[in-house]
């Protein structure tokens, strides 16, 4: 196995954009999820589509897409991607009172989209977030993480 090292580091210890120019175009695909935790009330109302905001749902998902677009203008050393398409999902937990978001960005291009789903599923929860904090201040947002990508010269990655 090769000697793993930061990508975006160069030679003298400094942030540094990578060149991707000489990559070969590839279909590129990523998936990413983040929770949103409520009282049971809170979710109550949001299921209803009570909040005092209106509709959480759609706003969160558009706000999902749009982030995603804009990740090269939040994250500094992203490149600005072709992307073909983004997609933000909810799966509603009743038990827990709890929401899973879903984030699946979607390219052709020399560097892969883990960091647009990562910033739609992140930015589409705290669009949640800002959806019911007008009825609770202590939602909890956590654990963000990317659970597939393919495509590429590294392949394919799924999370455990």
């Amino acid at each position: 196995m090769g000697e793993k090292r930061l990508t975006h580091v160069d030679e003298h210890g400094k942030a540094t954009m990578v060149d991707v120019g000489h990559k070969t175009e590839t279909r590129r695909r990523a998936v990413a999820e983040v929770r949103v935790r409520l009282a049971p009330e809170t979710y109550a109302l949001l299921v209803a589509g009570n909040l005092p905001k209106g509709d959480a749902l759609s706003v969160a998902k558009v706000a999902g897409i749009q982030a995603a677009k804009q990740t090269p203008h939040l994250i500094p050393l992203c490149h600005p991607l072709p992307l073909t398409f983004v997609g933000v999902e909810f799966e509603l937990l009743p038990a827990e009172s709890t929401v899973r978001v879903e984030a699946e960005a979607r390219c052709t291009g020399q560097t892969g989209v883990e960091m647009e789903a990562l910033t739609a599923a992140s930015v589409a929860a705290l669009a949640l977030y800002d959806m019911c904090k007008a009825v609770q201040k202590d939602i909890l947002v956590e654990g963000l993480r990317l659970l597939h990508k393919s495509g590429g010269k590294s392949g394919e990655y799924n999370a455990a």
